[in-house]
């Protein structure tokens, strides 16, 4: 999970009574070190945060009593009980989180899956008892709910993913409690006649002068395998997961207008009605379609400057359909980014597992086709005016619990356009060492607009990678080598032609027990990546180090050189680098970022004086208001001027009215100038942008819920001087998931 950091004032719930506090923690059942068994209850429970039902007495106790981060496997500085049980078609888990000052939780009203900086408790599944994936169910004192999964492969936690589950907590004289209701239709596992083996942890976050981090068994520090550590957990025989049947139809209406002068343009009023079904026919398999979708972003991505670059940027997958079980279509190299299906009429999707074999599917036909033009130096994307067809598969077997080999296909095509990809990958891993490697082949062709130098381009991609790590140490070896005729459409791989080579290690000393420095980290790599006729393009050579220290605080200082191609000759390109991260007091967050060194104007292929700074402030306020301000200053001096100087400003305001309704502000800006006698070729002096976005959000879950929002940019240039109005839209939406027979 995402263990950052967070804060909290004062906040205190009404006592609970002497005697409904011993009916809580007086249950017969006190699992050990070994197996949990989880009991079935006849009695289901009302979520309430109380932990006053009989089904509590009857519930197996689990004490969280290791401390797992700083400490290494201390005992716990608190006591922590969880509670689990089962009905036939839920699992029930609830913690009594004890604390002997109440007054120091921090916990704020929060959108759902932002409490990482909160003290937190809950519950990982690795349902499939199989090391690979895992579920993570997480509430804060306030009730609200976190929701991921863990990819033991990548070590990728995903919090995009959404399980439909209920949840409440209270603040109490003594601590906090927590309930959750988790229905067996949330979850996949395998079909079992009798009882069924899950792996699980139970786990709880207390943020203070450092980030505690509890478990209720010992974790070996540093193991390369997190979830093979952790229990087993033991019941489950006759559960049920219901018709497993969704169906969430949606509905948009916006209305937006676009001006270059004087006038406001509008295509009128849009009105978009669609529908998502998601069914379940066994534990195994989950089949999605979705017709006319909305695929409208609620969320803004977080702004970012194409300036000295000459890759394109890369922005996360936000949308709903996507996201379910993307981490089944996960592979060493990003062959499938779903963003490049930029607006598809109609998608269908399949995930399942059987036995040791896991596989995914999905299926789509978009209205435009967007393409990711890759090269050695840089990549761009283009759009074809036409519709294509994309297609993507995954099959994965694995061996045991630790080595797998994987399948992967794509297809993309259209009017006289067509990308194929296939190809195979593996992973081994045993103690402290692991292997990784994919191979894949590509034939694409190309219409004659794109005016590529090979319309037919083919070709190979090959990654290897090998990692050790241990307590102390860590460290890689990973090569690359792309065909510059490669290319995967449906992917984020922008750059190809090239072979890259890296080695780098860590070395990690830990403080004593109540040590105010918790870690420092020394660490460095060396790379040196060629093009596929011999150029030699980067070989860099870097090293940081880094310490963890009170106040949940993190310094790092970096510093390398690069030899870097460009326009034909090479360029030495030095480096240094400070990174602060603390949280002072409860309800502050501060970050700082700074780079400093010699670097390439990529405009003018000349070398200047770099600068860049940012920071990032966090404010929560009260009990539900939250702003951060993120910013960002770039120089780049040479030859006797400022080449460019850009500021960009990415500013968020929040109102959590309660853990449903949510009131949001954000402001992105940025500003980059030029001079212009500096350069050869002609490039804008000054320009400026602005977007707003005011947003207003009620959600009775994931999938139902309900916006209402207000956007409006501007610009400004070397043409339009003063700051003037761009666009602007109103929008609203709506979402339902209802799931006929429960």
């Amino acid at each position: 999970m995402p263990l950052l950091t967070s804060f909290r004032g004062p906040v205190r719930a009404a006592a609970v009574s002497a005697s409904l506090y011993a009916a809580c923690v007086a249950a017969p059942l006190r699992a050990a070190d070994g197996p949990v068994v989880a009991p079935r209850v006849d009695a289901d429970i009302v979520v309430d945060g109380q932990l006053d039902e009989a089904a509590w007495q009857q519930a197996t106790q689990v004490e969280l009593a290791y401390e797992i981060q700083p400490g290494d496997n201390r005992d716990a500085a608190v006591a922590t009980t969880a509670y689990i049980a089962y009905t036939d078609d839920a699992l029930l888990v609830a913690f009594d989180a004890r604390d002997p000052d109440p007054a120091k939780i921090r916990a704020f009203l929060r959108d759902r899956d932002s409490l990482y900086r909160d003290d937190f408790a809950g519950i990982m599944l690795d349902t499939f008892d199989d090391q690979r994936r895992a579920y993570e169910f997480f509430v804060n004192p306030l009730g609200v709910q976190a929701d991921l999964v863990k990819d033991e492969a990548s070590g990728h936690e995903d919090d995009a993913w959404d399980g439909l589950w209920t949840s409440a907590a209270q603040i109490t004289d003594s601590g906090y409690r927590v309930e959750m209701r988790i229905p067996f239709a949330t979850l996949r596992f395998r079909p079992a006649d009798g009882a069924r083996r899950w792996g699980v942890r139970f786990l709880r976050v207390r943020p203070r002068e450092h980030r505690y981090l509890y478990a209720d068994h010992r974790i070996e520090r540093g193991a390369r395998c997190d979830l093979c550590t952790m229990r087993k957990l033991e019941g489950f025989a006759g559960i049920r997961q219901g018709r497993g049947l969704e169906i969430t139809p949606t509905l948009t209406v916006a209305h937006a207008q676009t001006r270059d002068g004087a006038d406001w343009r509008s295509d009128g009023t849009q009105i978009e009605p669609g529908v998502d079904v998601a069914w379940t026919p066994s534990p195994n398999l989950t089949l999605s379609a979705t017709l006319n979708p909305d695929f409208s972003q609620v969320e803004s991505d977080s702004a970012q400057l194409d300036l000295n670059t000459s890759f394109a940027l890369f922005f996360p997958e936000k949308r709903p359909f996507f996201l379910e079980a993307a981490d089944t279509f996960n592979t060493p190299l990003q062959v499938l980014y779903t963003r490049q299906i930029a607006d598809p009429d109609v998608g269908v999707r399949v995930t399942g597992r059987l036995g040791s074999n896991a596989y995914g599917a999905v299926l789509a036909r978009d209205a435009v086709t967007q393409l990711l033009i890759p090269g050695a130096l840089g990549s761009r994307f283009r759009l074809l005016d036409q519709a294509s067809d994309a297609a993507f598969a995954r099959f994965r077997h694995d061996f045991d619990g630790q080595a797998s080999l994987g399948a992967v296909m794509s297809l993309r095509s259209g009017d006289e356009y067509r990308n194929a990809l296939a190809g195979f990958d593996g992973r081994w891993q045993r103690g402290s060492h692991s292997l990784s490697g994919q191979w894949l082949r590509s034939d694409s062709r190309y219409p004659g607009e794109i005016a590529l130098d090979d319309a037919a381009p083919a070709g190979d991609a090959l990654v290897a990678r090998y990692n050790f790590g241990n307590r102390e140490w860590n460290a890689h070896l990973h090569h690359t080598r792309i065909d510059p005729g490669f290319r995967a459409d449906l992917g984020f791989i922008s750059q190809v032609g090239f072979d890259r080579s890296v080695a780098g290690a860590n070395r990690h000393w830990y403080g004593a027990d109540g040590a105010a420095i918790t870690r420092v980290t020394v660490g460095g790599d060396w790379d040196i990546t060629h093009r596929s006729d011999g150029q030699v393009l980067e070989r860099e050579v870097e090293a940081s180090v880094g310490v963890r220290g009170p106040r949940q605080s993190a310094a790092q200082v970096g510093a390398g050189t690069r030899e870097r191609f460009w326009n034909g000759r090479m360029f030495d390109e030095t480096f240094r680098s400070l990174y602060l991260e603390a949280t002072p007091w409860a309800g502050v967050r501060t970050e700082l970022f700074a780079q400093t060194g010699t670097q390439l104007d990529l405009r003018a292929s000349r070398l200047g004086d770099y600068t860049q700074i940012g920071a990032e402030l966090g404010l929560d306020i009260g009990r539900g208001i939250n702003v951060s301000l993120d910013g960002n200053v770039q120089t780049l001096e040479r030859d006797g001027g400022t080449a460019f100087r850009a500021v960009v400003l990415d500013s968020r305001a929040s109102w959590q009215l309660d853990p449903r309704q949510r009131l949001r502000l954000s402001v992105q800006a940025s500003e980059v100038e030029r001079d212009q006698a500096l350069y050869t070729t002609a490039v804008e002096r000054r320009s400026r942008e602005i977007a707003a976005q005011l947003l207003y959000s009620y959600k009775l879950n994931p999938r139902t819920a309900a916006y209402l929002g207000y956007s409006h940019g501007g610009y400004a240039d070397d043409d339009q001087v003063r700051l003037a109005d761009r666009d602007r839209g109103v929008f609203l939406k709506l979402s339902y998931a209802w799931q006929p027979g429960g």
